[in-house]
């Protein structure tokens, strides 16, 4: 029997979508639970805002290390194996943070959980790309796309109203029965559907790997903060460009790659990833810019901030399952062109707020930022991923996870240094909200360069080049 009838017969896929978006969802959204949630563990914790930082930080870097090794792990373990392992630290990180009793057992918490959502993510993306036939696979990323953006905008408002009623630990009480019901469904009904090919563990790799992508995630999540300039920030980014480019040239030595860079001669995978990194710096000035002119300039709570991120969330989450069938009927191109022309508008709607700026003002140009952002994300990674290899796909979604947690990190490192940098102290709030417009310049910069960016996309790419495969492709139809 080969690997097409087996996968026939054995797996439901309705099931399946559930255990991924499940476990996708509970991932992302607990990297956005704790930022609202920051000053009350300070408080309680009795924590300077410096050393609570690292609460979030610790998580974005434990997981922008994990993700370039998953194309490795995912060759090495079963599809089962690596899932509920994944879920399993997930869990144990989770139950770790709710009952810790001070910042250090927190923050082992903390580590446990990345070292399982770093696997997570990369991981279903290939499930969902390998179970799905080419002409269905829109419509599956797009419901995965309604995650990836609901997750991260109802995180800051559920977390503000949780806070304010209940103590701080309640945030990972609310994530923990989600993900050990996620773990016993999948227990019972995942099954293996990646190939495993027991690739040689290169340990020198793995080392070059973590500090290069640790280093560099590093250095630009904490220049926000610390400035450019400053000692840990320089030597964080010298030792991240030494290793990552240590870690590159060894990759194309190596028989069996931890992460294979070949996948960027696929002319348009290398096109929408870098699209989706230049839409990525872009929607970050929405999640990372807005709330702290909202709480800082303009005298609203960390719920009502959370709050006028909803609409957005709702838009985007409706959004992705609709553009995903779009993208199997019609492809990217005209997608992402007149998504990336409402994005760049919409952006340049913000970067002329003042102290009169209203909630609805914000709350609806954002809303119509997010129906845009909707059009481009998936069905752009979806077009590139639709384009490599079986055997390939694996570290295509490793690459275009890390390029995005790199993307996310330069980008909130850049918007938020240009609005300390543009403020004019000595205006008062005006002056502060006017960083606030400069920084929405550079935002809108950057969704112009993914507009031009967009016209490149060829009409209907997965038949332009058709996929390579030189290993079975598994067809569920």
């Amino acid at each position: 029997m080969d690997e097409r009838q087996i996968t026939e017969e054995k797996i439901n896929r309705g099931p399946l979508m559930l255990i991924l978006i499940s476990g996708a969802f509970a991932a992302i959204l607990n990297q956005t639970l704790l930022a609202t949630a920051l000053p009350h563990i300070m408080r309680d914790l009795s924590l300077d805002a410096s050393t609570a930082q690292w609460l979030t930080s610790i998580f974005m870097l434990v997981n922008g290390i994990m993700i370039p090794i998953t194309a490795f792990l995912i060759e090495r373990f079963t599809t089962r194996a690596l899932f509920l392992t994944a879920m399993g630290l997930f869990a144990v990180g989770t139950a770790i943070c709710a009952i810790a009793p001070n910042f250090s057992i927190l923050m082992v918490g903390r580590v446990i959980q990345a070292s399982g959502a770093g696997i997570i993510m990369p991981l279903m993306q290939t499930i969902l790309m390998m179970v799905y036939p080419i002409e269905k696979r829109g419509s599956a990323m797009g419901m995965f796309g309604l995650v990836i953006s609901f997750a991260p905008a109802i995180g800051p408002t559920l977390s503000g109203w949780l806070v304010e009623q209940f103590p701080w630990r309640s945030l990972f009480y609310v994530i923990l029965p989600v993900v050990i019901i996620d773990f016993i469904v999948a227990y019972f009904i995942l099954k293996n559907v990646t190939k495993q090919t027991f690739p040689k563990v290169d340990v020198l790799s793995i080392i070059l790997s973590s500090l290069g992508f640790g280093g560099l995630l590093y250095g630009f999540s904490t220049a926000g903060n610390a400035g450019w300039g400053a000692q840990q920030v320089v030597v964080s980014m010298v030792v991240g460009v030494i290793a990552l480019t240590w870690f590159i040239l060894r990759q194309f030595k190596l028989k069996q790659p931890i992460l294979e860079f070949r996948v960027f001669k696929i002319k348009v995978f290398t096109l929408t990833t870098a699209l989706g990194m230049v839409m990525f710096i872009a929607l970050i000035g929405g999640a990372t810019i807005l709330p702290l002119l909202m709480q800082n300039m303009l005298g609203f709570t960390a719920f009502e901030s959370g709050l006028m991120l909803l609409p957005g969330a709702l838009v985007m989450g409706f959004m992705n399952p609709v553009t995903g069938r779009l993208f199997d009927k019609f492809g990217a191109r005209w997608l992402a062109i007149i998504g990336l022309v409402i994005v760049t508008i919409t952006t340049f709607m913000f970067t002329n707020l003042d102290s009169d700026t209203t909630f609805t003002y914000l709350a609806v140009v954002n809303a119509a930022r997010m129906f845009g952002v909707a059009m481009v994300m998936m069905p752009v990674t979806t077009a590139g991923l639709n384009q490599l290899p079986t055997h390939l796909i694996p570290h295509g979604t490793a690459m275009n996870n890390t390029m995005r947690q790199v993307s996310g990190a330069v980008g909130t490192a850049l918007l938020v240094t240009v609005m300390a940098n543009g403020a004019i102290p000595d205006e008062g709030v005006e002056g502060m909200i006017h960083g606030v417009n400069v920084s929405f310049i550079v935002a809108g910069i950057s969704a112009l360069v993914g507009l031009v960016l967009s016209f490149f996309i060829k009409r209907k790419p997965r038949e332009q080049e058709g996929i390579q495969v030189s290993r079975p492709v598994i067809d569920t139809k």
